[in-house]
């Protein structure tokens, strides 16, 4: 066990090679070169941008408007950007790296918000209240995607066990009346899929990637069939009661912060619990120790009495649970009703926010936030009275996700045997 713990918790991450050092720093200075050409060059001097801090229909946590001034709070993030730019040219940022491209393009957004409601106000609070709630099932994609892929499988089934998951929450549900059920019903849902994945991929020892392929087409498939038969001739199959917003005492006063993270529905409150829980499993706890020296190295944990097998069974059903739990959001916590497609990818961006986030929980979170600030401002551009189509906004997560799938953030810390089958002898 010794050989395997120096293996897993002292495994080394390469420096980052000059190329990608030089891509980043010029990305960032790109960033930077748009927000002063695009946004500095084109704001009026003397305007004020006021962001409204509480979100619409709130009555607790109120706080007073943020007003700043437009040109120099952009000249501001334009000066910064440029130097962590510089930065990244000359020293590099290391294990930091994505991180601070995740910042600037914080301040991309930012900047654009700061440029759009120049001499008029955009609600922030409800904006951001919004890309929490949009967050939560690619952060949940995320976290299953973790759980399997530190166990050394992959599992781009998440799409698929959470469009089903949605689909038998809202199915089950509007049966029993009850938003527990149905999330019983989803997680369930979830877990067989996954099991499906778990006996194809380890088991029998197909392409991880087919496996999951065929999950994702068969529950299309399945979702599409029983909505079209089922949901849409009965509608009280398809009319789920929603989790209500479950204010905490105390915590849901606090200005800003408690009506965004502390007055929500429940679903929110789960992502925090998984995220605490997944971080101490997996990097404190022996379970979560054997769970990654077996996505490292599996013939060293065999070698010293683990059950590699059986470790990637409980590591892919973990996952299938979480992706349940992600398809249950989207019609017991957000909607109320299935439509066809309604997961519209967000497990594949849940995988991207995986990657972007170097396989951590931490990281992941992080990256589900950004995608889903980036999802929030689409829906809002028509309120401010943006010469850009909300639709091209729209497309921002998933032109994040391509340049994410294309490995422009760099290999990261991906587990060694990820994707590899393994023979026991």
């Amino acid at each position: 066990m010794t050989s395997v713990t120096h293996t897993v918790e002292h495994k080394k991450i390469s420096e980052v090679s000059p190329t990608r050092k030089l891509v980043m720093g010029i990305a960032e200075l790109f960033i930077a070169m748009v927000i002063l050409f695009g946004f500095v060059l084109n704001s009026t001097p003397g305007d004020l941008t006021r962001f409204v801090m509480t979100p619409g229909g709130i009555d607790v946590g109120a706080m007073g408007d943020w007003v700043i001034p437009t040109r120099p709070t952009l000249i501001a993030l334009t000066v910064v950007t440029v130097a962590i730019g510089i930065f990244q040219l000359v020293k590099g940022f290391g294990r930091a790296t994505n991180g601070m491209v995740g910042l600037s393009g914080l301040f991309l957004i930012f900047g654009f918000l700061t440029w759009q409601a120049g001499g008029t106000s955009v609600n922030l609070a409800g904006m951001l209240a919004s890309a929490v709630l949009l967050a939560v099932p690619i952060t949940l994609g995320a976290f299953s995607g973790v759980l399997s892929e530190r166990a050394g499988v992959v599992n781009i089934a998440i799409e698929g066990m959470m469009l089903m998951g949605s689909m038998i929450g809202a199915l089950v549900g509007s049966i029993t009346n009850s938003t527990w059920i149905g999330l019983a019903g989803a997680i369930l849902s979830g877990l067989i899929l996954s099991w499906i994945h778990a006996v194809l991929s380890i088991k029998y020892k197909i392409n991880q990637i087919i496996s999951g392929t065929v999950i994702n087409i068969f529950s299309a498939g399945m979702t599409a069939f029983i909505s079209q038969k089922y949901l849409q001739t009965n509608q009280a199959l398809n009319n789920p009661p929603l989790f209500p917003r479950i204010p905490i005492p105390g915590l849901a006063n606090i200005p800003l912060l408690g009506p965004i993270f502390f007055n929500t529905n429940v679903f929110v409150y789960l992502m925090f619990i998984l995220l605490v829980v997944i971080q101490v499993a997996l990097f404190s706890t022996r379970w979560g120790l054997r769970t990654r020296s077996v996505g490292e190295h599996p013939r060293a944990a065999d070698t010293l009495g683990i059950n590699v097998t059986r470790t990637r069974y409980v590591a892919v059903l973990l996952s299938g649970l979480v992706a349940g739990l992600a398809g249950a959001f989207f019609t017991l916590g957000s909607v109320g009703r299935f439509n066809e497609g309604m997961t519209a990818g967000k497990g594949f961006i849940g995988l991207a926010a995986m990657i972007f986030g170097n396989w951590r929980p931490l990281g992941a979170i992080g990256a589900g936030f950004l995608f889903g600030f980036a999802d929030a401002i689409g829906s809002k551009l028509s309120l401010l009275g943006s010469a850009i189509p909300p639709q091209i906004m729209a497309t921002a997560p998933y032109l994040i996700t391509m340049i994410v799938l294309a490995g422009f953030i760099g290999k990261g810390d991906m587990p060694a045997a990820d994707g590899e089958p393994y023979e026991e002898e």
